[in-house]
């Protein structure tokens, strides 16, 4: 009875020390991908550059891309105090380190996402709505506090 105990815990530990290794070398795996797959770039906050026509930066993340038109105007409002480096309605707020805990967004190093408040009307906080921008020239939108993003097209 005290062998059978044994050979049982010891199965039952061997599956959850894989499943364990599964996960993390998919986890791990998949983070590669993903932070390999969009170029760095050193300027923070610029525009898209039309060097590819049609390219939009971040576009490549598997995320829909939406035009800047195409989202509610306080996110072109807040773009174009982005654009212009503030002032910024929520001051401690804004233009500070996204972490992207969610893991929605590709993974990169610490720093790399600045997030932005998109004002909602009515709302009596900031709301759920924000732009996260990236050095490589990204710029995401969310409506729902991070849990969705879309690229946003700022050209357009």
């Amino acid at each position: 009875m005290f062998n059978r105990r044994r050979i049982t815990a010891a199965l039952i530990g061997l599956i959850v020390l894989v499943l364990a290794g599964w996960f993390v070398k998919d986890g791990i795996s998949g983070d590669d991908t993903k932070s390999s797959s969009t170029p760095a770039s050193s300027s923070a906050q610029a525009k898209p550059s039309g060097a590819a026509k049609g390219k939009v930066a971040g576009e490549d993340s598997g995320l829909p891309v939406k035009p800047l038109t195409g989202l509610p105007s306080q996110a072109s409002d807040t773009w174009k105090l982005i654009e212009a480096g503030g002032p910024y309605p929520y001051p401690r707020n804004d233009d500070v380190t996204f972490q992207n805990r969610e893991k929605v967004l590709p993974a990169k190093n610490s720093g790399y996402y600045r997030e932005y408040t998109v004002k909602t009307p009515g709302s009596p906080d900031r709301g759920a709505r924000r732009l996260v921008t990236g050095t490589g020239k990204e710029l995401y939108y969310t409506e729902d506090h991070y849990k969705s993003f879309v690229v946003v097209d700022p050209s357009r």
